[in-house]
């Protein structure tokens, strides 16, 4: 699947100013993930577990 197929999300948290923000997109193999103020940068992609482990950590504060 080439990446602009994919379903992008933004946070719930995200501004509508144009904040600085990503944007994820999941898929069975990974999480991809790309800025979403310039999407013609190419976005990069985690393993999942990688991505639990991140946002486990980032929840801690």
């Amino acid at each position: 699947m080439s990446t602009t197929e994919l379903a992008w999300f933004k946070s719930s948290y995200s501004g509508t100013q144009g904040d600085s923000c990503v944007e994820v997109a999941v898929t069975e193999q990974a999480i991809h993930v790309r800025d979403s103020k310039d999407v013609s940068r190419a976005p990069f992609a985690v393993r999942r577990e990688c991505w639990a482990h991140f946002v486990g950590f980032a929840a801690l504060g």
